[in-house]
């Protein structure tokens, strides 16, 4: 008796800690259950991944009127030039990281008119399936994981890096 309570909860121990794992990557979203011979990207599949991209915007919208109020809340005219220095240089990269999360939103939007269009989760350059698990690990994927090496190999025999 004493062992089947214990296998059961470690059972319930291992679903909490997968699904904390699984729900940080994904936005605060599940991750997709696929059922048996289930059709890829059909219409549930779709909405999983229209709520993943929008909640993900919306993350990083929220950065970015965080980083507005706190650029404005902390904008001081230090007298020490060290003080200064070290204030432009935080607000350096505070802004090359909205710029790159300015560019993700735009790839985000992409995404979200390609899910519109029903063209979502298959690869540009063979148009095989991508995959709901590589879909969930990266929502704006494009290529496949073939496809998507084969561009790596052969930027860096063009690049030498």
């Amino acid at each position: 008796m004493a062992t089947a309570k214990a296998k059961v909860t470690t059972k319930n121990t291992n679903k909490s800690k997968g699904k904390a794992l699984g729900s940080a990557t994904l936005h605060g979203l599940s991750p997709y259950v696929e059922k048996k011979n289930e059709e890829f990207m059909n219409q549930n599949q779709r909405k999983h991944f229209k709520l993943i991209l929008k909640a993900w915007r919306h993350e990083l919208m929220e950065e970015v009127d965080r980083t507005v109020t706190h650029m404005k809340d902390e904008a001081a005219n230090f007298p020490d030039p060290a003080d200064r220095a070290t204030q432009e240089e935080e607000f350096s990269l505070e802004l090359r990281t909205r710029d790159r999360e300015r560019k993700l939103i735009k790839k985000i939007d992409k995404t979200l008119i390609r899910v519109e269009d029903d063209d979502y989760g298959f690869c540009d350059q063979c148009g095989i399936d991508i995959g709901i698990r590589r879909l969930e690990a990266r929502p704006t994927a494009d290529l496949c994981v073939d496809c998507k090496t084969l561009d790596e190999i052969k930027e860096k025999q063009l690049t030498g890096h």
